[in-house]
This record gives structure tokens, C-alpha cells and sequence, in this order.
């Protein structure tokens, strides 16, 4: 079992591969690797990532074949499934990380934000229901200086969603309450750049770690 430090630790050394784009795909995606899982898996993190097509996990963190138990939803939000689906992976392969991964330009915070500022009469319902998840976390940003700028709006409103949905990890389950207390499960926030490639984790990383 690889410990919620030392998984922390390879994210990093991936995501700085990736943005100087020293990656060696073969290694971690190739046929020997796939055969190696046939029987089992132990990802080292579990990751609760956007859907966003140009957010890609196993890419941005130069992870292969059974390195990652990825979740996506837009807006990486939570609900009871991706709770559910994080309790799992906790409990089943050992697995002792758990990164919650926001994006600069996220569009289902921007939605949101349109949302609260000029309601969408005709939005989904199934487009609702992320929004809603959304909403508490953002909504007192535009009590705030911040609804004069609107890109330090939206770029507040990521990593208040991010801090949001972290919490929610933490304190939504008795397993994942359990983990953090007795077994050394980590959960932390981070915000994966479009622009630059960089993820920066900022949420539940001391500076011992970060």
C-alpha cells in the first residue's frame, strides 16, 4: 500500500513530466502492463476530476493502466454515488489518496454563476441538479468586490467549489471519516491549469508535504 504522501508525491513528479513533456506512454500503457492487471489493481490515488474533455487524468498526472481510480463529473461535484464510488476505492485497493481536481475555465462553474446572476428559465433538469450542487459554495462570492471582475469571480468560484466538494468528502461519510482518523486517507484539493498544465494542489497540503 502506497501511502497518501508518497502517492502525493508521484502525482507531482507526473504533472511535472507532462508539462515538460518528458512522458514515456509505452512504460504505462503497453502490453505487459495491461496483462499485469488482469488479476487485481491497487491505484495509489483516486481522483474526483471534471469531465472536461481537456482535463484527461491518467494524462495530466503521467499515470498508465491501473495507476488512478478516476472520477468525473462535471464540475467535480458531490453526490451520494461519487461518495459512494470514493468509499469504494478507499476500502477495496488500499488506496490512501483522494484529490478532488478543479480546472481554470470550468464550464459548469460559469454556468452556475450565469445561473445566479440571470436565471436560465429553460435549463435541464438533469443541467439543474449540477448546478444546484454547485451553487451553495459560490453563491456569497457575488456579495462580494468580486462580482465587479469577472474573471477573479470565476477563478474564486473554482477553488471555492474545489474547497466545497473536499469538505464534503471529508465529513460526508463515517468510512471516509474513519480513513482520515485511523488509516492515514488523505483528501486534498487541487486546480489544474488549462493554460499552463500545472496543478497546484492548495487544499488539505501542509507545507510539509506541498
Amino acid at each position: 500500500m502506497i501511502s497518501a504522501r508518497d502517492a502525493l508525491s508521484l502525482l507531482k513528479d507526473g504533472n511535472r513530466r507532462f508539462v515538460s513533456d518528458d512522458r514515456n506512454r509505452e512504460a504505462i500503457t503497453g502490453r505487459v502492463r495491461r496483462l499485469q492487471l488482469t488479476a487485481s489493481q491497487e491505484p495509489f490515488a483516486a481522483i474526483l476530476g471534471c469531465s472536461d474533455s481537456r482535463v484527461p487524468v491518467e494524462i495530466i498526472f503521467d499515470q498508465g493502466l491501473g495507476d488512478l481510480f478516476v472520477i468525473r463529473v462535471a464540475g467535480n461535484i458531490v453526490a451520494p454515488s461519487l461518495i459512494g464510488s470514493v468509499e469504494f476505492a478507499a476500502e477495496q485497493f488500499g488506496t490512501r489518496l483522494v484529490v478532488v481536481l478543479g480546472h481554470t475555465q470550468c464550464g459548469a462553474i460559469g454556468a452556475t454563476l450565469q445561473q445566479l446572476q440571470r436565471p436560465i428559465e429553460n435549463q435541464s433538469h438533469n443541467l439543474h441538479s449540477i448546478v444546484d450542487l454547485i451553487r451553495p459554495s459560490i453563491e456569497g462570492l457575488l456579495t462580494t468586490d468580486l462580482k465587479h471582475d469577472l474573471p477573479a469571480l470565476a477563478r474564486a468560484a473554482v477553488r471555492a467549489n474545489i474547497r466545497a466538494s473536499v469538505k464534503h468528502l471529508r465529513h460526508g461519510s463515517d468510512i471516509i471519516e474513519q480513513l482520515i482518523q485511523k488509516a492515514g486517507l488523505m483528501v486534498v484539493g487541487a486546480e489544474y491549469s488549462l493554460e499552463t498544465g500545472v496543478v497546484e494542489f492548495f487544499d488539505g497540503v501542509s507545507e510539509r508535504t506541498s
